[in-house]
């Protein structure tokens, strides 16, 4: 690609560089931030086929916005060992299974007793994350919030549709187990061995 063409690529997506860089207004040097912005959008224009049904400035916003995060994330020297890593995003399914099994948010008690793990080990992990939040608290949470929703769903199709009728009734409809048997013409006993069931089936799958 030739240098009149780059420039005027860059010309040509300023704002949007200007626009994500909105994201780190804690961030001193703008410079090497719209610097790293400019490769990413570069980056995104060599791997950027015309014929994508995405626009190219859409495609383009997760290169930039990578390349801007990688930036901040290195010049703090923020590194979180792989362990903690994992045992993070370990921490955030199991909020998600159990925020859906208790109907409100989870202790670190029972986060940890969920993944089998000391109560430490998910504090250590917790504060370690947090060192990140602003870092990460940008508009990035929409698509945790997908990745969390793409998670769930290629769990729970490993459950039977039996299995996916019980969840569903005692916890989106917020009924009993006595309600669940009833409305599925089986006893509460059977209910309650086919819920923990497939409770341990998407537990087994989370600490895999």
């Amino acid at each position: 690609m030739e240098q009149l063409e780059l420039e005027a690529l860059i010309l040509e997506h300023e704002k949007l560089i200007y626009s994500i860089m909105k994201y780190f207004p804690n961030y001193p040097n703008k410079e090497d931030l719209f610097q790293v912005g400019c490769i990413g959008l570069i980056e995104a224009h060599y791997h950027y086929k015309s014929d994508r049904h995405t626009k190219f400035s859409t495609y383009a916003y997760s290169y930039i916005l990578g390349e801007m995060k990688k930036l901040v994330r290195e010049d703090r020297g923020i590194k979180v060992s792989r362990m903690t890593h994992s045992l993070h995003l370990k921490i955030e399914k199991a909020s998600i299974l159990l925020s859906q099994r208790l109907m409100r948010e989870p202790t670190v008690r029972e986060i940890a007793s969920f993944l089998e793990v000391e109560e430490e080990l998910v504090v250590e992990a917790l504060y370690s994350s947090s060192a990140l939040l602003d870092v990460d608290e940008i508009p990035v949470s929409v698509t945790e919030d997908i990745d969390n929703q793409i998670y769930l769903r290629e769990e729970l199709q490993e459950l039977s549709s039996e299995e996916l009728e019980i969840l569903n009734r005692r916890y989106m409809e917020d009924r009993t187990q006595s309600e669940t048997a009833k409305l599925l013409g089986i006893s509460q006993v059977q209910v309650s061995r086919k819920e923990n069931k497939a409770i341990q089936k998407l537990k087994n799958k989370l600490v895999a």
